[in-house]
């Protein structure tokens, strides 16, 4: 059964790999054996997550680039290929939110910026990896949506428009490439304690407010979705595509209920 989770001579790309959410699963595809080449607008955080990686015993190529701009993906993509012969995962997962308040308040700036990163971002990742894909006999993509995507958030409006257009992008591409046996998924999880989300559990009334929305009362940690990224990324998703992984602690129930 390990051998369905084993990534030995895969090759991952990973955006927002500097901290958080990236920086968890670029550790965990590492340690079940896979290339991981890390991506972010800063190279110095990648710089100490490939520290790491390499000194737990794993491969790593940090190469900061930032996904509003296709050379620039495209430039990660031709060093991840001289170094480790192509891309066989993929983990959109860098994201943005310059907005936070009533949708009707947003600028234009904010609807540009968020819609660039969040979606057009992870299409130029998925369009400049398919031919290395393709070539290489298939492929994994994993976009990280967001329970945002899935119903509306309190102040997060135009966030939420652009993970829903993640998931659709998700299903859509799924649908598309399949006969070149890449399978597309997204995990959407729910509130997460990251640096993107400090705003929300650093502030004590807000965080209780939210945990008291969670059946499970608490906010996750990153290595809580290394799991299901593992899963996503590996053989023992062969026949998975076009799937939203929603992992919230119960969020999504608990609002309905």
């Amino acid at each position: 059964m390990s051998n369905l989770f084993d990534l030995t001579g895969k090759v991952a790309l990973i955006t927002g790999a500097s901290r958080g959410i990236g920086e968890a699963i670029a550790h965990a595809y590492a340690a079940a054996g896979a290339k991981v080449v890390l991506s972010s607008r800063k190279q110095e955080g990648l710089d100490k997550v490939a520290a790491d990686i390499r000194a737990a015993g794993g491969e790593a190529l940090p190469i900061a680039a930032h996904t509003g701009s296709l050379a620039a993906i495209e430039a990660v993509v031709q060093q991840a290929t001289e170094a480790f012969g192509g891309i066989d995962i993929v983990v959109n997962n860098a994201a943005t939110n310059p907005h936070f308040g009533p949708a009707i308040t947003a600028e234009e700036s904010h609807w540009d910026k968020i819609i660039d990163v969040n979606v057009k971002g992870y299409f130029r990742v998925i369009k400049a990896c398919y031919p290395s894909m393709v070539e290489r006999g298939g492929g994994k993509v994993i976009n990280i949506a967001s329970i945002a995507g899935l119903e509306p958030q309190p102040g997060m409006g135009i966030y939420c428009v652009s993970k829903s257009a993640v998931v659709m992008m998700t299903q859509v591409l799924a649908g598309e490439l399949a006969a070149d046996n890449i399978q597309v998924n997204a995990i959407a999880p729910g509130f997460i304690k990251t640096k993107f989300s400090q705003a929300i559990w650093a502030n004590e009334s807000v965080n209780d407010m939210v945990v008291k929305s969670i059946p499970q009362r608490r906010i996750a940690d990153p290595e809580e979705l290394t799991g299901m990224a593992l899963y996503l990324a590996s053989q023992a998703s062969s026949f998975t595509t076009g799937s939203i992984m929603l992992i919230d602690g119960g969020q999504k129930v608990g609002n309905a209920l």
